[in-house]
């Protein structure tokens, strides 16, 4: 609950939380679980460096928001950046860059990082909280999506990203950044559908397993929407139809990559094109006309670049996801 001498439009204070609030985890409906590891990246790195970049940038943003009114007012708090979590990824970081044949090693740790979320994850749940994984990379949220799936059967994933992520054990890390849905569509019986959209970085493998998966997975490429709004298909239209392909209850897994690459230059695996702010803002409206459920979240690979814009972007794009998530709840 608010205090009463809370002033939303005020600057934020020092000592305060995320968003500037002043909430505990235990007061808040909406608790924000980060999540600092990217042993596996690929390319550039810097997620790990995400979660506490973005909780420093979302003190700058304005806390009424035009479309969802005033998400902050269910509370939303961030749990400390685990310690233990730091830990393991810079051994594992240390182990994958210098000592390949170490992926045994790596991949343990990624157990690890993978049954410390979803013990987190499934408390809160427990505890009837919005659980939001903040990444890291993209491999972290997959205890999450385990324990959602067991809580809403027949989940579907709305995954914005410019890759797939359905590579097998890509470089021989069974965890990968760039295998989050393979072991996720592989290994989580209670997923029903997986909707990608933007994506536009895919192997021939990974195009192999979408067209063998009769329809489980679903991808938007981004050039097939690119064509269609050039023939004057408006985007609501597009969005609309993306939703339409998922279940009642939505869980989002978004890759900040997914958007175009000026709005996160920092992030590791930039491609060009992808979509704009308010196309991705746009899918949640869609969720919205549909009446579907957004039940969690995850925003992952935001990296703090040379500059605090990446991280500006993340925290208002996390705001908005939050927001949206409550307004279908």
């Amino acid at each position: 609950m608010l205090p009463q001498n809370f002033d939303p439009d005020a600057a934020a204070g020092e000592a305060s939380g995320i968003y500037g609030l002043p909430f505990t985890p235990e007061d808040s409906r909406v608790v924000i679980v980060p999540v600092p590891f990217e042993a596996t990246t690929s390319y550039g790195g810097g997620t790990s460096n995400g979660p506490k970049a973005v909780f420093e940038a979302s003190k700058q943003v304005d806390l009424f928001d035009h479309e969802t009114g005033r998400p902050y007012a269910a509370g939303i708090a961030m749990l400390d950046v685990p310690k233990d979590v730091l830990r393991w990824n810079r051994e594992a970081k240390r182990l994958a860059h210098a000592k390949r044949d170490a992926a045994a090693k790596v991949n343990e740790y990624g157990d690890r990082v993978n049954a410390w979320v979803y013990e987190q994850t499934r408390a809160l749940l427990d505890a009837n909280k919005l659980a939001v994984i903040l990444g890291g990379d993209h491999s972290v949220p997959f205890g999450a999506i385990r324990a959602y799936a067991e809580r809403h059967p027949g989940l579907g994933i709305l995954h914005l990203d410019a890759h797939a992520d359905l590579r097998d054990a890509y470089e021989g890390f069974t965890w990968s950044h760039a295998s989050i849905f393979h072991n996720v569509m592989t290994k989580i019986d209670g997923v029903g559908r997986l909707v990608q959209v933007g994506v536009r970085d895919l192997g021939q493998a990974e195009r192999d397993m979408i067209a063998a998966s009769n329809g489980r997975i679903t991808t938007f490429y981004d050039a097939d929407l690119a064509t269609r709004k050039e023939e004057g298909v408006p985007f609501a239209t597009i969005a609309d139809e993306i939703v339409a392909a998922l279940p009642h209850d939505v869980y989002l897994s978004w890759d900040i990559d997914g958007l175009d690459p000026t709005l996160c230059p920092g992030t590791g695996t930039p491609v060009p094109g992808g979509l704009s702010w308010n196309e991705a803002i746009g899918l949640l409206r869609a969720i919205v006309r549909a009446k579907k459920h957004i039940v969690g979240l995850d925003l992952c690979e935001v990296s703090p670049g040379e500059t605090e814009w990446d991280a500006n972007v993340g925290a208002r794009l996390l705001y908005k996801m939050i927001g949206f998530a409550l307004l279908t709840s």
